[in-house]
């Protein structure tokens, strides 16, 4: 099968072919630690932890590369606000990067670089870029001169021409031109610096990149990515000084994701809608978290609200429900088996550009085609059948693996999800678990009025159960 991607830079799917035979060389944006991580930071994470989860599966050796940005305009003036020096500021918002992404199951990248780690190989580029004339230095200042860059605007489709100064830019009546980009910013007092041949300073936001990717992973790669938001001026930027600095292809394929909406808005500060990971997951369990990220096809926006994501997580009870009755059908401790139809449609999907949100269709429409046939077929123990169940349990637990859901023992699901259920209520489990057992007991003894009764109490108190052959599950809607 071939895979196909999206590419940004020419604005249509691709064929995907890497520079070097079944290797995968891949760059993707991470954040820039000066705050706790939002809930935008999680898509990207997530959508490229899956695009490297599928090139695996499907044979390839990827050697994945996410930065942490550990110097920045912002961190220093976090900084200056709470009295931390950056680097304890920088620290303190990785770890917490990694316990949010550890939470939502995110894999650890092949090389996860930090910007302060790389600033040999940053003053190497830049003086490379000023050898060539496309940079030049400035009070101690180091500056790209965009105009001597003919291909700058390709990736975005932006014309130099017809831009303003002052649009995303900051104007300074110093530059040849109001676009021309910090390489290397003078020291100011406070800040951190760093010996280079034009005095103390500090790396340009866009340049740390291009340094931290031709360290690891050469002049061309295969796969640069991030959020939508990068591809101006960050990416366009990145594109522009490491073509410039190596007279190579710098990237094959961007890929872009889309942004994340609060209730229809677009999440800011500002409006107050910033949501951080570490407060969603307060309310819902990381794999609803992921299956909501990736419900949707990762270039289209989404947008976060209550109803999406108890939609999200009923829609995931029903998988872990299934998982549970086929366990429970199937031997003990059951084992992979070779694929079926499942996978292989998940696959086509996949191929087509990642598109989670089909491939995740696939899965529901299983789910209740499953879940008919052992309604149907309870009491029948042919090879067949157990041979059709098995090979779909393995088509799951292989779809899981990609996605990063459907991971845990289904019992254990259950009961997370009851407790983040109940953080939001005063019920009491027990309760609950005697209440489904006096209407059972109602039930057998033809009371029907009084087991209607008892599902309206327990409906009333947002208890939503299910009624199945082997027993009535309930979880907290």
């Amino acid at each position: 099968m071939t895979i196909y991607l999206y590419n940004t830079l020419s604005r249509k799917k691709e064929i995907f072919e890497t520079v070097e035979p079944n290797k995968v060389k891949m760059y993707v944006c991470g954040p820039t630690v000066y705050d706790a991580s939002h809930i935008g930071h999680a898509r990207s994470v997530v959508v490229f932890d899956v695009l490297v989860r599928y090139l695996r599966a499907r044979g390839f050796d990827v050697v994945y590369v996410r930065n942490f940005t550990d110097v920045d305009d912002k961190i220093i003036a976090k900084a200056n606000q709470t009295g931390m020096s950056c680097m304890d500021l920088a620290e303190k918002f990785i770890q917490e990067f990694y316990v949010d992404m550890d939470a939502l199951k995110v894999e650890r990248a092949t090389y996860e670089p930090r910007a302060t780690h790389h600033i040999d190989d940053i003053i190497r580029i830049v003086q490379i870029l000023i050898d060539k004339g496309h940079a030049y230095p400035l009070d101690g200042d180091v500056y790209f001169a965009v105009d001597r860059f003919s291909g700058y605007g390709k990736l975005s489709g932006r014309k130099l021409d017809d831009m303003e100064a002052g649009a995303r830019v900051d104007v300074d009546i110093r530059k040849r031109n109001p676009f021309d980009f910090a390489l290397w910013k003078a020291a100011k007092p406070g800040e951190p610096e760093w010996d280079s041949p034009w005095g103390k300073g500090r790396p340009g936001w866009h340049i740390e990149c291009s340094a931290m990717s031709f360290a690891l992973l050469g002049e061309t790669i295969d796969i640069h990515g991030g959020g939508m938001d990068l591809t101006f001026p960050h990416h366009e930027n990145e594109v522009a000084q490491s073509e410039a600095a190596f007279g190579k292809t710098f990237v094959k394929y961007w890929v872009h994701n889309g942004f994340v909406n609060i209730n229809h808005e677009k999440m800011s500060k500002s409006l107050g809608n910033f949501l951080l990971i570490k407060d969603v997951l307060k309310s819902y369990h990381p794999e609803v978290v992921r299956l909501f990220l990736l419900s949707s096809h990762y270039r289209s926006p989404i947008d976060f609200n209550d109803k999406i994501m108890d939609e999200s997580s009923t829609a995931l009870d029903k998988v872990y429900t299934l998982l549970a009755r086929l366990e429970k059908r199937l031997e003990k401790n059951p084992v992979l088996s070779q694929s079926g139809d499942l996978w292989e449609r998940f696959c086509e999907a996949m191929d087509d550009d990642l598109n989670t949100a089909k491939g995740i269709g696939l899965v529901f429409e299983s789910v209740r085609i499953l879940n008919h046939l052992l309604d149907e077929s309870d009491k029948t123990f042919s090879s067949t059948l157990q041979q059709t169940l098995l090979t779909a349990w393995s088509d799951l637990q292989k779809i899981g693996r990609i996605l990063g859901v459907f991971g845990e023992v289904p019992d254990q699901y259950a009961s997370d999800r009851r407790s983040l259920g109940l953080q939001k209520t005063d019920v009491d489990p027990a309760w609950i678990e005697q209440m489904i057992a006096d209407r059972t007991s109602a039930r057998k003894a033809r009371e029907w009025q009084k087991a209607d009764e008892i599902r309206k109490q327990l409906e009333a108190m947002n208890v939503i159960i299910e009624d199945r052959p082997d027993g009535t599950l309930w979880r907290m809607g």
